[in-house]
């Protein structure tokens, strides 16, 4: 997934997160016959948060995955071996320890 693609959505879930809270405080600072409805309406708003965070993440997951499988099905195009998607590069890691 494209970096810019992840920082958007980083950034669509923290104002999501920032609109609830001052609504939410702003409906419990002016409406004090309405807190419990206000409450209740912040902790729903939260709780729909916490769902479309989950939601932007299993996309996100789901497009890295595709991306990937698109990426190996190139290679093998080209005739390369595709690494298995777990493999770590270790060229030229001298730690001071022979292998």
């Amino acid at each position: 997934m494209h970096p810019l693609a992840v920082a958007s959505a980083t950034a669509g879930k923290l104002a999501h997160y920032a609109v609830s809270g001052v609504v939410g405080a702003l409906l419990i600072k002016h409406l004090p016959e309405a807190k419990p409805a206000a409450r209740k309406a912040l902790v729903g708003g939260i709780a729909g948060g916490i769902v479309a965070g989950r939601w932007v993440a299993s996309a996100a997951e789901e497009a890295r995955l595709k991306a990937g499988d698109m990426l190996a099905e190139a290679r093998t195009t080209l005739g390369e071996e595709v690494p298995p998607p777990s493999a770590v590069s270790v060229d030229n890691h001298d730690h001071g320890h022979e292998h």
